[in-house]
């Protein structure tokens, strides 16, 4: 088992190398610039939410395809799996209402997806629809302040130190409270359904650039 989690740039240098692309093949069929794609590659630059939809679509690849190690990698039947999340090496997805930081990412087909999320929005309006998903999941405030609005029940604020657990398939939004810019909380999404990765990474649209 490797004992560094696989950044995008890995992730991107391994596909380019299964296909024999030079950086000017997969720019010109990702629609990437070349630019971009090697400072990717050289982990000096992310790609916003946008650019990994268009990264995926135009190379027919599953969005969480580019959050995980090799199909090849083989994995146990019974597992004593472990990974070491640490912020500044999660996969990032930028959106409007939230800054997501995945966490342990290498780990293929988990049931559980450990996420710190930065919250902005401050009203339903701002947020927009309710969101959906399989599974369940518990939100914990690590800090600021936060308003869960949910489908069957009323609003309900969180402070710093208490969290919620709620049925994902239920509409909800987490909104930052009064008095805070934004709240940073940590969520872990359950489901068994081992899509689950795509599922979350696809719910919002356009990303922040």
């Amino acid at each position: 088992m490797k004992s560094e989690q696989p950044t995008l740039g890995t992730v991107l240098r391994d596909l380019r190398a299964r296909h024999g692309w030079t950086l000017k093949e997969m720019s010109a069929k990702s629609g990437i610039p070349v630019s971009t794609l090697s400072k990717v590659e050289h982990d000096r630059l992310t790609l916003t939410y946008d650019k990994l939809q268009q990264l995926s679509r135009r190379l027919n690849m599953r969005m969480s395809d580019l959050f995980a190690e090799d199909e090849g990698v083989a994995e146990p039947q019974v597992t004593a799996r472990r990974s070491i999340g640490r912020l500044d090496r999660a996969f990032r997805v930028n959106t409007p209402n939230y800054d997501y930081h995945f966490l342990c990412t290498e780990l293929r087909r988990k049931l559980m997806i450990p996420i710190v999320t930065r919250i902005r929005a401050r009203t339903l309006e701002e947020f927009g629809a309710l969101v959906r998903h399989p599974g369940e999941e518990i939100i914990y405030v690590l800090q600021g302040r936060i308003v869960v609005h949910t489908d069957f029940y009323d609003a309900v604020v969180l402070e710093k130190g208490e969290a919620i657990y709620i049925d994902s398939t239920m509409g909800h939004a987490y909104l930052a409270g009064d008095g805070c810019d934004e709240a940073v909380v940590l969520g872990v999404c359950s489901s068994v359904d081992t899509e689950l990765m795509d599922s979350l990474v696809n719910i919002h649209g356009e990303a922040v650039l």
